[in-house]
């Protein structure tokens, strides 16, 4: 499948949809190698996989053999290694080269401005418990897998997340797309929610004419004229819809309705309405590929989820510990809520790191009104990623807009006294920054609680 002795490049080896792509051509018998700004414990296990990362901008350190560099759009413009490697080697972007791959196989491309991650994981175990052959990029690490690749010996079926950062999915052409969401973000760049909006149309138009685009029912007014299409929900009017809801030992019992027939006695691990919703548009698309209900119904109780979604990550004594990637009003609203339902009458004590001052000023009134829900609110300082700091904007900016008796503003340093001065009974962890990193360290402080 490749040429002898290839050796290809990534620059920003360490995101979590450039090391799948790393993974997959290391797996092919590529020599891969790569840059990232900040050594991680995804970046340690691709140099256990025979990788070579270094972390510094050194030109130096580029191996002379490569053929062709791949860059994700995280990478700044004046970086010195993009630099050199657009001027002396055949440079593409991930988005390229995912489209390239997935125009080879049968595609389902889910997108969303959240729940991708997660229903890409629910299709690509589903299908892979099923005995389908199939290859899945995944934007978080998979419980079941412990990968965020998954991989069968030959591919009939590609699993990719549609990504709307930079347009990035407009690169994607499926035979089956999902649309979760689409609510406004990545407002440095488009120019407003229409735009956004307008732009998720344009990909929901590139799915094959023969084939099928799925959608959260809410979205129903937007791809009319789309003609194969079916909608999901928790509503009784969607294609695929889900009743007779219940909560029994912190586990999800429902029944599913499909355009044909109702799957009944299903249960899922991984609680919440918003997963329960998931599971639809998953078991929508992968009723394309013939699972039968039996198949469907053994891969939700197996699923386990993936790490930093909704991942309950000690639950034993008097205190429960949760850790989600919600970085968006929308995601942290439903996130508490679906904590709120699995453990009524609990006191949660939420603690959130807000991801770059452009959504933090943005959605600023959206992310207190959220926030303020819960019992206790405690901020991090914002994570920046990509962006410098901007006049005014901070995590108190988020503070003075709540109106609640219990918010404060915690630094990493006094993070521990701070918690074990609290009284809580859930400790909620939300954001999509450096606060995953902390969790092994708050596990030993509830240890201490």
């Amino acid at each position: 499948m490749k040429a002898a002795n290839t050796h290809i490049y990534f620059l920003g080896i360490g995101g979590i949809g450039m090391s799948a792509l790393a993974r997959y051509y290391k797996n092919l018998g590529y020599e891969v190698a790569g840059y990232d700004l900040t050594p991680s414990a995804l970046t340690r296990q691709l140099e256990n996989e025979g990788m070579h990362i270094h972390y510094h901008e050194e030109v130096s350190k580029i191996p002379p053999q490569t053929q062709w560099v791949v860059y994700t759009p995280a990478i700044p413009a004046d970086n010195k290694e993009l630099v050199f490697c657009l001027k002396n080697f055949t440079t593409i972007k991930r988005a390229e080269l995912l489209g390239s791959l997935s125009r080879e196989h049968n595609t389902i491309a889910v997108a969303g401005t959240h729940g991708k991650t997660s229903i890409s994981a629910l299709v690509a175990h589903l299908l892979k418990n099923a005995g389908k052959e199939i290859t899945a990029f995944v934007g978080g690490i998979t419980n079941n897998y412990k990968s965020n690749l998954i991989l069968s010996p030959t591919t009939d079926i590609f699993v990719v997340e549609a990504d709307e950062f930079d347009r990035s999915f407009l690169r994607l052409h499926p035979q089956v797309a999902i649309v979760s969401s689409m609510d406004a973000d990545h407002l440095d760049i488009y120019q407003n929610h229409d735009a956004l909006k307008s732009t998720f149309l344009e990909f929901a138009s590139q799915v094959d004419p023969k084939g099928l685009l799925i959608y959260h029912h809410t979205l129903e007014k937007y791809f009319n004229k789309i003609p194969n299409k079916v909608s999901y929900g928790a509503y009784p009017e969607a294609g695929f819809s889900a009743k007779d809801i219940c909560v029994q030992d912190h586990r999800f019992s429902f029944t599913i309705k499909t355009p044909e027939i109702e799957i009944t006695d299903l249960w899922l691990q991984v609680p919440g309405l918003h997963y329960i919703e998931n599971a639809l548009a998953a078991v929508a698309a992968v009723s394309q590929f013939g699972l039968t209900p039996d198949e469907i119904k053994e891969g939700l109780s197996t699923f386990s989820g993936v790490e930093r979604r909704f991942e309950i990550r000690k639950s034993t004594g008097s205190k429960v510990l949760i850790d989600d990637y919600a970085h968006h009003p929308e995601e942290i609203r439903v996130t508490i809520e679906a904590v709120k339902r699995l453990y009524p009458e609990k006191r949660i004590l939420g603690l959130f790191q807000p991801h770059l001052y452009s959504r933090t000023r943005d959605f600023a009134d959206d992310f207190a009104k959220a926030l303020q829900t819960l019992d206790i609110v405690a901020l991090l300082p914002i994570y920046p990623a990509r962006e410098k700091p901007m006049e005014g904007v901070s995590s108190e900016l988020l503070l003075t807009k709540m109106n609640h008796p219990a918010k404060f503003l915690v630094s990493k340093e006094n993070l521990e006294s701070f918690i074990l001065s609290q009284n809580f009974d859930i400790l909620l962890m939300m954001g999509a920054g450096d606060i995953g990193l902390m969790v092994t360290q708050i596990e030993k402080i509830l240890a201490l609680c």
